[in-house]
């Protein structure tokens, strides 16, 4: 089932079980995919165009949750990270660090990556291949530590 079909259906459940933290995020989420078809004029979102969504999303909420507590605002961050919460089930299963370093080694070795030069070649190949699965910040960073 297409992910923009799982949400609308999640949302029905949410609603009917007045779940007002799910609802809230599935809401947000909802609308972003309606928004990023508007802009495009497609019909229907491809797949990895809906994970990018989700991802962003869930970043936008980490990071107001910071904010919020940057600021003693526990009550705003803790909504937040329950919304973050709710969406990452929308990703696919996320890589452990030790999978990833190992699946970016081989990447290295098949793009013949050297040095901190090869670094936008790893991080292309690495960006489309780990699609919801990692987290583009840790893919960096990891490939920045095996590539020093």
């Amino acid at each position: 089932m297409k992910l923009t079909k799982q949400v609308a259906v999640d949302l029905m459940a949410a609603m009917k079980n007045q779940d007002k933290g799910k609802l809230d995020a599935l809401r947000s989420l909802k609308t972003a995919f309606i928004l990023a078809k508007t802009e495009t004029g497609a019909t229907d979102l491809a797949d990895e165009d809906e994970l990018k969504i989700v991802q962003k999303l869930i970043k936008q909420r980490k990071d107001s949750a910071a904010e919020y507590k940057a600021n003693n605002r526990a009550d705003l961050a803790e909504k937040e990270l329950s919304e973050a919460e709710v969406l990452s089930a929308y990703l696919p299963k996320q890589m452990s660090v030790e999978e990833l370093e190992a699946a970016l080694k081989t990447i290295m070795a098949e793009v013949g990556a050297t040095s901190m030069k090869d670094m936008g070649k790893v991080m292309g190949v690495a960006s489309k291949k780990f699609a919801g699965a990692a987290d583009g910040k840790t893919i960096s960073e990891i490939v920045k530590k095996l590539l020093a």
